[in-house]
């Protein structure tokens, strides 16, 4: 039986056997899709590095719910004023609404994702700057 395999029997998530997927700004870890634990929702933990982010996109088909674990970003949401979010802060972004993340502190912003109903990881592959680290390889932060 393989990791995966056990993570959808028993629950556990063994995060060293799941790949890494690598951008310009920084690293995502996928710990529950739809396609590897036939979830309903995808869920990931985002590494963002200190002055970078992501640009303006949206999720057309899911919302999105992102809480901080550590670090100070600057938030956009549907257009609005950027706004300061810190470890302990919680966003809901419904379906097809714009926002982006920055990181504007010293050490990594590091955020958890939630996509209902998931799948949207899937559209970030195609992005120029795409890298997949497979488990056990090393991705690189700067």
């Amino acid at each position: 039986m393989s990791s995966n395999d056990n993570a959808t029997k028993t629950g556990f998530i063994d995060r060293n056997a799941i790949p890494t997927d690598q951008y310009d700004w920084g690293i995502i870890k996928w710990l529950v899709t739809p396609d590897k634990d036939n979830a309903d929702h995808t869920l990931g933990e985002v590494v963002v590095r200190p002055g970078l982010g992501h640009d303006r996109h949206n999720h057309p088909n899911a919302e999105e719910v992102l809480y901080f674990l550590s670090g100070t970003g600057l938030q956009m949401v549907d257009d609005g004023e950027p706004f300061e979010v810190h470890a302990g802060d919680v966003l809901y972004i419904p379906k097809g609404v714009f926002h982006s993340t920055k990181n504007i502190g010293w050490e990594t912003l590091r955020v958890l994702a939630l996509y209902n109903p998931g799948g949207s990881e899937k559209e970030l592959q195609s992005l120029p700057d795409y890298v997949r680290v497979e488990p056990g390889g090393s991705a690189k932060l700067g």
